[in-house]
C-alpha cells in the first residue's frame, strides 16, 4: 500500500445520482407478506421486487384508479 495517493486527476462517480435512497414507508403487513411470498418463489429479495414494481409503474406512468363514493 502506498504511503500517499494522488487524487488530483480523479473524477466524480457518474452513477452517484442513480443510487438508491433509503426511506421510511408504511406498508400493510398483507402487502409485505405478498411480496415476501413472491420473493421466495422468484428468488429475488422482496425489497428489490417492491422497487422493481414501483419503478415499472413510474416508467409507464401507471396511476392508481381512485374513486371516492359514499
Amino acid at each position: 500500500m502506498k504511503h500517499e495517493y494522488d487524487f488530483s486527476k480523479s473524477v466524480r462517480n457518474p452513477y452517484a445520482k442513480k443510487l438508491k435512497k433509503q426511506i421510511t414507508i408504511r406498508i400493510e403487513n398483507e402487502t409485505i407478506d405478498y411480496f415476501k411470498k413472491l420473493a421466495s418463489e422468484t428468488d429475488i429479495p422482496y425489497q428489490k421486487l417492491i422497487n422493481m414494481f414501483l419503478r415499472d409503474c413510474a416508467e409507464h406512468k401507471i396511476k392508481p384508479e381512485i374513486s371516492w363514493s359514499k
